[in-house]
């Protein structure tokens, strides 16, 4: 589940790539795995309001566990109580190709939960913990941001459990620079990593401005800036998720070749794979050949149009695709063999393609 490599001349600009949360194999079937210990212990580095606040916030905070015993894989997240009753916010890649989900609590109750709603485009899920309440709760900012103001956040990377880690508020609104990344974000300088996908970004009132994405790192896999998804109670995004709205990313069925991306003539979105089942299959559209030892031996088709938008790499054709939505027909022009051919696709929603998350 880690990004694909992007042009090497991005990846020395310092590549934005998802803050996924840490994978590894699953357990046997058979196998109970021991939970980690619950830490009270606080860090001493922290001023004192802001170790104030983290006493105060953690306890809303929960370790969120993703298990796909398809794939063999086990993903562990960050996630936080919204109400109550059990609504746990989370950043959607941390749940998105999961099966089976429990959360850990500060107290150390580990809880089955499930998947109740979704905005894959925003990178938000809600989740529904199966448990007695009442549980903590972190409440949702009801004032906009400001820049430069401290943040906090409460996650789960490195091995830690419920750890904080502490930066400053450096722009709103950011753009990540892919379309196949969440829109308008939060940029920090909090030291984010692997495994704090998913947790809440805190301001000085004890609220939650944002809920973490995606990392910017440099060529050497430090971590520059962290994003988060900004949430405000009340506002239309939330207000979906509590209704348990789904909303799923408008996909066509490719698997785009970003290596030779915008390196054709004409320049265009380079199709590597066509996913099985998908729109694309049925609709001929041909990915990349290899011979036996995986090298190439010839491009695949060339989107180079998107509803007749030009479509210069791979970035521009799933940003012009993610401005459909899941069950409209769009128009792709592409070009086979030198010949430009056109095509109509009726978009899916990427969850219902599976062949896409292999």
């Amino acid at each position: 589940m880690r990004p694909l490599p992007w042009l090497p001349v991005l990846l020395l600009l310092a590549l934005a790539a998802y803050l996924l949360p840490e994978w590894r194999p699953a357990p046997p079937p058979a196998a109970v795995p021991s939970p980690p210990p619950v830490t009270q212990n606080l860090p001493n580095q922290l001023p004192a309001s802001t170790r104030e606040l983290f006493t105060r916030s953690r306890p809303a905070a929960v370790r969120v566990e993703s298990l796909n015993p398809s794939k063999g894989e086990e993903g562990i997240g960050t996630g936080f109580f919204i109400s109550e009753t059990g609504q746990v916010l989370t950043a959607y890649h941390v749940v998105g190709t999961g099966k089976l989900f429990q959360v850990q609590t500060l107290s150390g109750r580990l809880l089955p939960a499930r998947v109740t709603a979704y905005d894959a485009q925003a990178d938000l899920a809600l989740l529904q913990v199966q448990g007695h309440g009442p549980f903590p709760v972190l409440k949702l900012a009801t004032r906009p941001p400001r820049v430069g103001e401290t943040v906090l956040a409460i996650g789960n990377s490195g091995g830690d459990f419920l750890q904080p880690r502490r930066g400053q508020l450096l722009r709103l609104g950011a753009e990540a620079g892919r379309a196949d990344f969440p829109q308008g974000t939060l940029e920090m300088t909090a030291p984010l990593a692997p495994g704090d996908s998913g947790g809440p970004i805190i301001d000085g009132n004890g609220q939650a401005i944002g809920v973490v994405s995606y990392i910017r790192v440099d060529d050497s896999g430090q971590t520059r800036t962290s994003y988060a998804v900004p949430v405000t109670e009340g506002n239309a995004l939330i207000t979906a998720l509590r209704a348990g709205k789904q909303r799923d990313v408008p996909v066509v069925g490719l698997v785009l070749d970003v290596v030779h991306s915008g390196m054709t003539d004409p320049p265009g979105g380079v199709v590597r794979r066509i996913a099985r089942n998908s729109p694309a299959a049925r609709a001929g559209l041909r990915g990349a050949t290899f011979d036996e030892n995986d090298n190439l031996t010839a491009l695949g088709d060339i989107i180079t149009r998107v509803n007749g938008q030009r479509t210069r790499d791979a970035n521009e054709v799933i940003g012009a695709i993610r401005r459909a939505g899941v069950g409209d027909t769009i128009t792709l022009g592409y070009v086979r063999d030198g010949q430009e051919r056109e095509t109509q696709i009726t978009l899916v929603g990427q969850r219902s393609v599976p062949d896409l998350n292999e």
